[in-house]
């Protein structure tokens, strides 16, 4: 949560209690709170489409229209049972719900018949894979999964792990392409911006090579939060498991991106980036530093039209050293100066003498 959200949410309250009007939409923040649940919550329901949103038109993300939150406080068993609908849990945890240990969990979530909603990597840069605790009780209760649960795997499946199979990352952003297209709702360049989401941006210059397109496009596109600075193992770890890496999958997102493409377009081009006018004094008038020096660009400049002899009558003033000095270093009365007057009346004092 940024600050910016919680100013922009802060002053909508405050006009919605000034003008003594409810309000017909309240920010994410807000609705999270009256609805009690936590922020992983309450985007967890979004996603899974069990509280509508409509869109901000400030560009502060989505809403909640008032008649939403009071139509999930109606249902029966709320809050809990909005809860219970949106409860994430880990692997042991889930290996728990479904009374199974650990190990035989992850085999079936890696054979992809356990799909994750979620992950976050730990202190150790691992990756947590989240889970409905609602979808596993429903596996377990199927009669057709007593098999998956209690005997051994058949060897097709067991042949697929030894391969190496983890199928974890791959259904998740299923998940999630399908998280963002109920979020695009109407708007055919956001539906276009799901499929661009999950891939590399090599794959989408290739689809989409103009580059106001593209601009517009990725006003669109949704990202996972980050996970350290940017560039960081940890950061590089998110961003490989957000993309997608099979060449079938790579294949079907270019499709969908494609079609998306061409029906955003027809719906309503994208716009030209904004002229930039610029102010014709400024090609003209330098404005200098605020302490009113010269910059050092000019300095230079006037230095180099300077002759050297400029140069040296601008240099600090040596000490001349006293007269007895300059008896000891050698020399004699008559002898003439080093350096000379370049003056008028140096040239009248060497033609006297």
């Amino acid at each position: 949560m940024s600050g910016t959200t919680i100013t922009h949410e802060s002053v909508s309250a405050a006009l919605e209690s000034a003008s003594g009007n409810p309000g017909a939409s309240v920010g994410q923040s807000r609705a999270a709170k009256e609805l009690g649940l936590k922020r992983r919550e309450f985007e967890l329901a979004v996603g899974l489409g069990h509280i509508r949103t409509i869109a901000d038109d400030g560009g502060g993300g989505c809403r909640v229209e008032r008649a939403e939150i009071e139509r999930l406080r109606a249902q029966k068993g709320y809050p809990q049972a909005l809860r219970d609908r949106v409860e994430a849990v880990g692997t042991r945890q889930a290996a728990q719900i479904m009374r199974m240990t650990t190990v035989r969990f992850t085999r079936l979530a890696r054979l992809g018949l356990l799909v994750p909603v979620a992950f976050y990597l730990n202190r150790y840069r691992a990756v947590v894979w989240l889970y409905l605790a609602d979808e596993l009780r429903q596996f377990a209760a199927d009669e057709k999964n007593t098999s998956l649960l209690t005997r051994p795997l058949a060897e097709t499946l067991r042949d697929q792990l030894d391969a190496g199979a983890d199928l974890r990352p791959r259904n998740w952003r299923g998940r999630h392409l399908g998280f963002l297209l109920r979020q695009a709702a109407d708007d055919p360049w956001a539906q276009a911006a799901a499929p661009a989401s999950l891939l590399d941006p090599l794959q989408i210059s290739e689809i989409v090579p103009d580059p106001y397109e593209r601009a517009h496009l990725n006003r669109h596109r949704t990202r996972p939060q980050p996970h350290g600075a940017p560039g960081s193992p940890a950061a590089d770890l998110v961003e490989h498991l957000s993309t997608a890496q099979d060449a079938d999958e790579i294949a079907w997102l270019r499709a969908d991106l494609a079609q998306s493409m061409r029906e955003a377009r027809a719906h309503r081009p994208a716009p030209p980036p904004a002229p930039h006018h610029a102010d014709p004094a400024s090609h003209h008038l330098v404005p200098g530093p605020a302490s009113g020096r010269r910059p050092v660009g000019d300095r230079r400049r006037a230095s180099d039209r300077r002759p050297a002899l400029d140069s040296r009558r601008h240099a600090p003033e040596r000490r001349r050293p006293p007269e007895p000095a300059r008896k000891r270093s050698g020399h004699h009365p008559g002898q003439r100066p080093a350096r000379r007057s370049h003056g008028l009346l140096g040239r009248l004092f060497r033609r006297g003498t």
